[in-house]
């Protein structure tokens, strides 16, 4: 067998937002990924060859996935996309408007919020979540707009501090994350400056997040180490792999 992972098609929705702390857990397990732009001149989605292995789809800041001025250009695409992933039994990891792709892309629906940031806790809700992984509280960090309608196939593992869904599974290899469970103080910052349209009082959620920064990583190793064995992301994990 390989000690060698999956390569993993991950799409971006703006410059800012990217895997984060998640990429030096996918980089110690020799996970391959690569970044997908379909918002960048010449960018594109991957094609199914590309996200025959995996496929993730990240957050978007501002964008959303409801009807209106600030629905991402590419959504119907990418449920499109992610649907045929999905009936296929492709693994999949949905990262807030990911999430959102994902919900849609299995017959869910979405309905419109506002832009919200917010550093809470998660609670899980199920003791075999991620094969028993998931810790029974972890931060739970959200910068986005909308909320998942999830359909009657999906199974909640995670519940946010006002009962909402926090974490969602899909099949056997599906996951959705309505918070950013490998987010950086520096995605926020650069999303705050990137797009005009931001959150009240940004600067109170930086603060919350950058001083939960050690709970975020202490909690994102036992979530990739059950996620990667969920997904079946490797045959192998390597001696030493976080």
């Amino acid at each position: 067998m390989s000690d060698f992972g999956k390569t993993l098609a991950v799409v971006q929705h703006d410059s800012a937002e990217y895997l984060g702390l998640i990429e030096d857990h996918f980089e110690g397990r020799r996970i391959r990924f690569r970044y997908y732009r379909p918002f960048a001149d010449g960018g594109r989605l991957p094609q199914a060859r590309e996200w025959a292995e995996g496929l993730v789809l990240l957050g978007g800041g501002p964008l959303g996935a409801a009807r209106g001025p600030s629905r991402l250009p590419s959504f119907d695409a990418e449920v499109a996309l992610t649907a045929t992933a999905l009936a296929g039994g492709v693994p999949i990891l949905g990262i807030g408007l990911g999430a959102l792709i994902l919900c849609k892309a299995a017959g869910g629906d979405v309905a419109s919020t506002p832009l919200a940031f917010e550093v809470t806790t998660a609670r899980r809700t199920a003791d075999d979540a991620l094969a028993g992984y998931l810790p029974p509280l972890y931060p739970h960090v959200r910068y986005g707009r909308d909320a998942p309608v999830l359909p009657g196939a999906a199974r909640v593992l995670a519940l946010d501090a006002s009962g909402k869904p926090a974490l969602f599974q899909l099949g056997e290899r599906a996951f959705g994350f309505l918070g950013n469970p490998g987010i950086k103080s520096a995605i926020v910052e650069d999303l705050i400056m990137e797009f005009p349209d931001a959150p009240d009082d940004p600067e109170s959620g930086l603060r919350a997040l950058r001083a939960c920064r050690g709970a975020i990583e202490a909690a994102l190793v036992p979530i990739m180490t059950g996620l990667v064995r969920c997904m079946q992301l490797m045959d192998q994990a390597p001696v030493g792999a976080p």
